[in-house]
């Protein structure tokens, strides 16, 4: 596996973006601690390369696509974000003043809606591709 580099990533997100007809602003920053994250305040993906680079690393290996497509199937997952925000309202109060299992609930809720709604996008050519990365994700987040 390559290295992807900022521009690569961005080009990535970009074309993504585009071939959805969706307005959604793009970022790097250096200083996020996972490969990708959606913030709906303003409305815009961050990246990390570095994290990007680990993730693909991690996953990569066990999942039999380019570079390029597990880049796209961290992002799908990330618009599916964008599209849960943009068809449901959840209070995300919870996640600042909320007690502990609220907020678990609220945050199970998110990821579990973003994998879903990021899938209605996803190509078919990647859909297993995509649901294998979910299946390794949700493996490595209860490890």
């Amino acid at each position: 596996m390559k290295m992807l580099y900022v521009s690569k990533i961005e080009e990535i997100i970009k074309d993504t973006l585009y071939s959805h007809d969706l307005k959604i602003n793009y970022e790097y920053n250096e200083a996020l601690p996972a490969p990708m994250s959606y913030n709906k305040s303003t409305n815009t993906i961050k990246f990390n390369y570095l994290e990007v680079n680990a993730y693909k690393a991690v996953v990569g290996s066990r999942i039999k696509e380019s570079d390029e497509n597990i880049v796209r199937l961290i992002l799908y997952r990330q618009i599916g974000h964008y599209l849960d925000f943009k068809n449901n309202w959840h209070d995300m109060r919870i996640l600042m003043f909320g007690g502990e299992h609220e907020k678990r609930m609220l945050r199970a809720k998110l990821d579990r809606n973003a994998w879903e709604y990021g899938r209605t996008l996803v190509p078919e050519n990647l859909l297993h591709a995509y649901d294998k990365m979910r299946e390794l994700d949700q493996t490595m987040v209860k490890s």
